[in-house]
């Protein structure tokens, strides 16, 4: 057991009671305290951690969404990946839609490339297809141009762009530029889960993270995310005993030019803390003003923000500051981030902050700004985009810049609380193993190093940041993110020993029993007697229902397809095994490597020698 505790880091047995950890020790010492009728599991000698915390996702809005979404982390293969977005077209219902909502990267299938638009197309003729990739862009088939009524009239909202071929035809491709407006207003056209399906929802999407050892989540808000009306599923699981992970929330504000008057109106409705250890409050933000929203696309250049954010932001903060709000903001950019504090310096020295506040992601933020967050009280809440982007940042700002992108070590070595998450669902995977194997190798999803082992972390370092790192950021690191006593007994038993298998089989690990609060809230394989069945997932043509979703480690879905079976078109004779006679897709993808022989010839991917 790793307890995560320095003053006893390694134990053999553990006791709970009432929801708290009683004792951690021997076995000896531990099971002399067990009375007649104390339950008592015995799990082989399995790794046990303390439960995983992400410090910032987005529960509450996927929850509400998740069994109407196809996810494609862990297929190794656009051809799979194609294939299952067809057989979901097939039984999925009008007007519904089959949406691919982030967490997967091109350069994790065996094509390193993008669908395109006529594969969309040619899987899914009648059924309207939404596919984000990261927040960059979106890819919508013809059916979904037809029921949104893009044409060639439509014009270009203010938040992004639709790309229009030669003839002046919307192409289904919609580019996040100047940012990611447009991609999350077209994704909320869409239809909707009734409330007692989005409850069904919610339940399957905490039973997933569960699966993979979650028990706390700090929820950052969202766009169109609206409190109080959009917490009410959440609200209502909790009141009937149904949440199985923790959540500790932030208010987002959701209209610009309007944000004042929400923080006015919710310190009037909430306040911090409010709510108990299952579901509360946690404070501001993300987004306080969306003149102060910079954009993580490393597609696109860094954005600057308009000239009036620092005047609306200071109202925002000092109004925060002045009720004692712990509050977080979204910054990439050390540029942003620069800005920003110094509105938290000028606001400080008014009215002194008496609680925490979180820079949010911080991929490229400077040892200066760094200290000053330091100096402020202030975290900084990090997050594995990098492992999904890591490629495009490369191409972008060359490799020497990513490979302290973002400098966990040096916010580490100067102080300053830092916690793990994901920043799911739409950008990067909800998987914390994916997280884990991005920190402790520096590599993409995709498999490029990006950083070097000097400065990746080592594994309990890791752990620490996905435990005890993430309870600062909601207040509660005297009572969670280690195993020991008075803390919750929040644990999860592992399918792996995180601390010993070989790195490329970090991302294969999962929970085989999941415990929060003391009750158990997952259990599989030899402890399956002990689980609590959900209802199924609901609708009946939910992607969840008809496909093993990314936390079950036991076979992602892969038919093959003869997509690697198509004739070159110069008549060549030397197939590649993984492109067939696809050769331009190596030849025509760049990628950030000096190299490009050697980079293919590593796949076993002959397309360069043909």
């Amino acid at each position: 057991m790793t307890t995560l505790d320095r003053s006893n880091p390694l134990a053999s047995a553990i006791a709970i009671d009432n929801g708290r950890v009683l004792a951690v020790g021997s076995e000896a010492e531990v099971m002399g305290r067990a009375a007649a009728g104390t339950c008592v599991i015995d799990v082989g000698g399995r790794r046990i951690i303390p439960g995983l915390n992400d410090s910032h996702t987005h529960l509450i809005r996927g929850g509400l969404s998740f069994n109407m979404e196809l996810r494609w982390e862990n297929v190794s293969s656009l051809a799979d990946a194609l294939a299952m977005l067809r057989a979901q077209a097939a039984r999925t219902p009008a007007p519904q839609w089959v949406r691919v909502i982030g967490g997967w990267s091109e350069f994790q299938f065996a094509e390193r490339r993008m669908p395109t638009l006529a594969e969309l197309n040619a899987a899914a003729p009648d059924t309207p297809v939404f596919v984000l990739h990261l927040y960059g862009r979106a890819l919508l088939n013809r059916a979904a141009l037809r029921v949104l009524g893009i044409g060639a009239d439509t014009p270009n909202s203010p938040g992004g762009q639709i790309e229009k071929d030669g003839r002046g035809q919307p192409t289904g491709m919609l580019i996040a530029k100047p940012s990611a407006l447009i991609l999350y207003s077209t994704l909320a056209r869409g239809p909707k889960l009734d409330p007692d399906e989005q409850k069904n929802s919610t339940r399957h999407f905490m039973r997933e993270l569960n699966r993979l050892g979650i028990t706390s989540v700090i929820d950052a808000g969202g766009g169109g995310q609206n409190y109080p009306d959009d917490y009410q599923v959440v609200t209502d699981l909790h009141r009937a005993g149904q949440l199985t992970v923790r959540v500790a929330y932030n208010l987002f504000a959701q209209q610009a030019g309007t944000e004042l008057d929400d923080y006015r109106r919710w310190i009037a409705m909430t306040e911090p803390g409010a709510g108990d250890a299952l579901l509360r409050m946690n404070g501001g933000g993300e987004n306080l003003t969306w003149s102060a929203a910079d954009f993580e696309n490393f597609l696109e250049p860094r954005p600057d923000l308009a000239p009036h954010m620092e005047r609306e932001l200071e109202k925002i903060v000092e109004l925060l500051a002045t009720n004692k709000w712990p509050f977080r903001i979204h910054a990439t950019y050390d540029e942003t981030i620069s800005r920003f504090l110094d509105v938290f310096e000028r606001v400080n020295g008014r009215v002194p902050f008496a609680t925490r506040f979180i820079i949010d992601h911080a991929e490229t933020v400077s040892e200066r700004n760094i200290e000053r967050i330091h100096a402020l009280g202030g975290g900084i809440a990090i997050q594995h985009r990098m492992a999904f982007q890591g490629e495009y940042f490369v191409a972008r700002y060359g490799a020497r810049a990513a490979e302290a992108t973002p400098p966990i070590r040096k916010m580490l070595e100067i102080g300053v609380p830092v916690g793990a998450g994901t920043d799911a669902t739409r950008v990067a995977s909800y998987d914390p193993w994916t997280a884990l194997y991005w920190l402790t190798t520096g590599k993409t999803v995709g498999g490029l190093g990006i950083q070097p082992r000097a400065m990746t972390l080592d594994r309990e370092s890791a752990l620490r940041l996905w435990t005890q790192g993430s309870a600062w950021f909601s207040g509660e690191a005297d009572v969670k993110g280690t195993l020991a006593v008075g803390q919750y007994a929040d644990l999860a038993v592992l399918s792996a020993d995180y601390m010993t298998v070989p790195e490329d089989e970090l991302r294969a690990i999962s929970s085989v029993l999941t415990v929060m609060g003391g009750r158990i809230v997952f259990a599989d394989g030899d402890f399956s007697s002990l689980d609590t069945p959900l209802p199924p997932p609901s609708p009946a043509w939910s992607p969840v229902k008809h496909f093993a979703t990314p936390a079950v480690r036991t076979g992602a879905y892969s038919p093959r397809s003869g997509a690697s079976a198509r004739a070159c078109g110069d008549g060549c004779h030397s197939a590649c095994g993984i492109h067939g006679h696809a050769h331009a897709i190596a030849w025509a993808t760049p990628l950030p490597v000096s190299d490009l022989r050697a980079f293919w010839g590593a796949l076993g991917c002959g397309c360069f020698g043909a």
